[in-house]
């Protein structure tokens, strides 16, 4: 079995779904601290004339150790309709607007209070539209004795050894977090996967790479993007 454990973003960019594409068990850790500056409330698509801009969902105030599990969504906001309409401006120049645009209300359709909880089901429904197999399960619940984690990358080696995986796999930007021979004593085989840079033609909009995976369904095709992920496995 092929793991990963990684936390739940807000609409990610594509190499976030290589990765659930390239195992077996995704674990949502929802278990860790919540990092601000990190991609779990927002995430960047193209802004209407300059660049690239936020989307951003609102969060309740909390104390700075709030687990992930824990971040309430501030829904007294009206933050759904300022996403939406931060997406208007594609409606020119993109060939799929109209299902991308359709496709991202749906995903906003909940009245869900977690982020954890809206960013998973966002995950599952890009999944299906991508014809990705989306096995998952929330760390939160999973109740499982793991032997001691000493350093953040010792939680996805404990959960390989209690699931009996036999590769975890991670994104290569927290290389520096995992101890590679603490893996081999465990016959756990470590992988980093990159993912090539998909480009694309953005028509009048100059190409970003690594924009939410909003902006690759207005310009592609789902069974493209597929075919990509497919390829570089």
């Amino acid at each position: 079995m092929k793991l990963a454990l990684m936390q739940p973003y807000f609409f990610p960019y594509l190499a976030y779904f290589d990765i659930i594409n390239s195992v077996d068990k995704w674990i949502v850790f929802d278990t860790a601290q919540y990092i601000h500056s990190g991609w779990i409330h927002r995430n960047r698509i193209l802004h209407a004339t300059r660049g690239w801009q936020y989307i951003i969902v609102p969060i309740k105030k909390h104390s700075h150790k709030t687990l992930i599990k824990d971040i309430m969504i501030d829904n007294e906001q009206n933050w759904k309709r300022k996403i939406i309409g931060k997406q208007k401006h594609y409606k020119k120049n993109a060939p799929y607007f109209d299902e991308t645009l359709a496709f991202v209300e749906d995903c906003l359709a909940t009245e869900e209070n977690f982020i954890s909880r809206l960013n998973v089901s966002i995950l599952d429904k890009v999944c299906k539209r991508l014809g990705i197999c989306f096995y998952y399960s929330f760390l939160s619940e999973m109740n499982m004795e793991l032997r001691p984690v000493e350093r953040p990358g010792d939680w996805g080696l404990r959960l390989s050894e209690k699931m009996a995986a036999e590769e975890y796999v991670n994104a290569p930007g927290g290389a520096h977090l995992f101890d590679e021979y603490n893996f081999r004593q465990s016959n756990v085989k470590l992988t980093f996967r990159k993912l090539p840079t998909f480009e694309y033609s953005c028509s009048a909009y100059d190409f970003i790479p690594n924009l939410s995976i909003i902006d690759l369904f207005m310009w592609n095709k789902p069974e493209a993007i597929k075919q990509y992920l497919d390829k570089n496995q």
